[in-house]
């Protein structure tokens, strides 16, 4: 990478190997790190539905990051599928992502935003960006049960 990195966030591309490679990077992620009752990861498909958004982000021409966006019930979204690669850590693309995503909402008049994230040290740097943005934890919201490996977040927008 070179030391002037130039970061865009595109549409995903569900035909890029690069994507593929990402998908693939962040279920492994998941599954060195919490057990797989606990894992929420999508697949490559569930990514691609009507209903998701998914968005990457480009390190120079690498993929090295994603976040995906999912709308549901009246005025609420939630984040998915958020990761950054190891390569891709410390140049700010996980604050990129979130104001991504922060701004689509807006756009779209939504007012709540949720999350899930692990709740084990390996999602200790997630959780804490995720609070610099004003996300308090909260309860269990959609499919999602109590899981001592899972921490749940919501953001009130305006």
């Amino acid at each position: 990478m070179s030391k002037t990195a130039q970061i865009e966030i595109r549409p995903a591309d569900f035909n890029d190997p690069q994507l593929r490679h990402l998908v693939e990077a962040h279920h492994a992620y998941g599954a060195a790190h919490y057990p797989a009752e606990s894992n929420h990861e999508l697949s490559i498909e569930e990514l691609a539905a009507d209903e998701m958004q998914l968005f990457t982000a480009w390190l120079d021409d690498q993929c090295v990051g994603m976040a995906g966006f999912k709308p549901f019930g009246a005025g609420a979204a939630e984040v998915k599928s958020m990761h950054v690669l190891a390569s891709g850590r410390g140049h700010g693309i996980g604050t990129k992502l979130i104001n991504h995503i922060l701004n689509l909402a807006n756009e779209l008049q939504i007012s709540e935003i949720y999350l899930e994230t692990g709740s084990r040290d390996a999602s200790a740097a997630a959780r804490a960006m995720y609070e610099k943005f004003g996300f308090a934890y909260c309860g269990p919201f959609g499919d999602y049960r109590e899981d001592p490996e899972s921490v749940f977040m919501r953001l009130q927008l305006k």
